[in-house]
């Protein structure tokens, strides 16, 4: 699995997502998996194993959510800038 970091997102939007569309694809955080972007046919396989918890957007954790919501404000920013 390719890793990238929050930065490598502002910077290299593209290609990352290029690369998720190869294989799944971990982005980092001050050296931390924090998010995982797949294929919607991965994503579809990797709901139907019980034994993995996945969320959608609305429904993760408190905690999940606020790390997510931070992460694609940083992206969005780094867009604007």
């Amino acid at each position: 699995m390719k890793q990238f970091t929050f930065s490598d997102m502002n910077r290299a939007s593209g290609e990352i997502l290029e690369a998720a569309l190869i294989e799944p694809v971990t982005l980092t955080k001050r050296g931390k998996d924090k998010l995982v972007i797949l294929t919607a046919e991965q994503y579809r396989k990797l709901i139907g194993r019980s034994h993995t918890v996945v969320y959608g957007l609305m429904d993760a954790p408190e905690d999940i959510h606020q790390e997510l919501m931070t992460g694609l404000e940083d992206i969005i920013e780094g867009d604007n800038a």
